[in-house]
């Protein structure tokens, strides 16, 4: 448990940590994660759920009452359904996102995965994907869990963050390097 409090914390750490103790007593660690990124994605991608989610102006019975023929819709039932109604109930469902990413933090943490967020200029090729996957196996070991984020203004080049170390091998940060150096010299 005190390793599981330097992963998350705050007030999105405590409900994930409590979702998280309550499903690893049910056997549904995963049920539930792909569950909370459903919804999470719901909120990415749908504007009006995304205000609903944010805004003060719903009462707290109003945000559960509404938040059950969403959840049906989406097809996200059991701990779940019953933790985001929680959520609602208690005037947090602001903060679920928080608790979104905590959650999946502590499940990682249990299974002894690291996560590596990986930033390219293109979408990759299988081929350098698995060059990528392999390098950071090496670094990492095999519980490594890749995501992929595709970003045009890095120009080219990657940039790696892994768990607290970051590493930018960017072709802006190296063109930004160069500007910088070509202003000291004149």
């Amino acid at each position: 448990m005190a390793q599981q409090n330097t992963i998350v914390s705050g007030v999105a750490g405590r409900y994930a940590t409590a979702l998280f103790e309550l499903a690893s007593e049910a056997g549904a660690l995963d049920a539930v994660r792909a569950d909370l990124d459903r919804f999470a994605q719901l909120i990415a991608t749908q504007p009006d759920v995304e205000r609903f989610v944010r805004s003060p102006v719903f009462t707290a019975e109003e945000q559960t009452k509404a938040l059950g023929p969403i959840l049906d819709k989406v097809g996200i039932k059991g701990l779940s359904a019953n933790f985001l109604k929680l959520v609602a109930a208690k005037r947090r469902l602001f903060a679920v996102a928080d608790m979104v990413r905590a959650y999946g933090a502590l499940v990682d943490n249990a299974r002894g995965v690291v996560r590596a967020q990986v930033t390219v200029a293109d979408q990759p090729s299988d081929a350098v994907m698995g060059d990528i996957r392999k390098a950071l196996k090496d670094v990492a070991g095999e519980g490594v869990a890749i995501d992929v984020k595709v970003d045009p203004s890095i120009i080219g080049g990657i940039v790696v963050k892994l768990g607290s170390k970051m590493v930018d091998a960017s072709l802006r940060t190296k063109l930004n390097g160069i500007r910088t150096a070509m202003k000291e010299v004149g």
